[in-house]
């Protein structure tokens, strides 16, 4: 029985749908000049004898666009909350107020700009390279039904078009969310 086209391009989808959230995800890291709280969301904490994610030992919230404040739920990891945020490579100062981190967000140099536009595209370059092996992948596919004889010749150039023109959207859609992402940092 023939595969279809339809359960292909849909798992193709899925996936590079997945590719755009992890770009997306990599690019809530950069620093824009303004206090976000997935700024911190990369931060782990030693705490309880193992490293965790920030959020599991306080909550973050944004009172003004240049600060940033974690409410840390036990004292007994405040320390350690501020020496990871500290070191995170972030570039940022916390310090504490008794179980509240307060976490100023410095203003971004030209340079420092420079640099986060060029990690940016790195990361939107990652992101085309998994759409690219998703396509790769689905035209494996597609050829390996051809060849099996499950598909015509046709039916491989038809669905060689459909996985091209899914492929060339999401490219597109990385491109839009740099640009976006670009023009976020640049902003002064």
């Amino acid at each position: 029985m023939p595969a279809d086209l339809k359960d292909l391009i849909d798992d193709l989808t899925r996936r590079m749908d997945g590719a755009i959230e992890s770009l997306r995800r990599d690019l809530s890291g950069l620093r824009s000049g303004r206090a976000s709280p997935n700024l911190l969301e990369p931060v782990r904490v030693e705490a309880y004898g193992s490293e965790v994610p920030l959020s599991q030992v306080g909550s973050i919230a944004v009172p003004e666009a240049r600060m940033l404040t974690v409410s840390v739920w036990d004292r007994t990891v405040v320390g350690a909350v501020e020496r990871a945020i500290r070191d995170s490579g972030l570039g940022l100062n916390p310090a504490a107020d008794g179980q509240t981190i307060r976490v100023p967000i410095p203003v971004l140099t030209e340079e420092r700009r420079n640099e986060l536009a060029r990690a940016a595209n790195r990361y939107a370059e990652n992101g085309k390279i998994a759409i690219r092996g998703v396509r790769r992948d689905g035209m494996e596919q597609a050829k390996a039904l051809e060849k099996k004889g499950e598909i015509s010749q046709d039916d491989l150039k038809t669905w060689s078009d459909s996985i091209q023109k899914l492929t060339d959207q999401y490219v597109k859609k990385v491109d839009d969310t740099l640009a976006d992402k670009e023009r976020e940092i640049k902003q002064v």
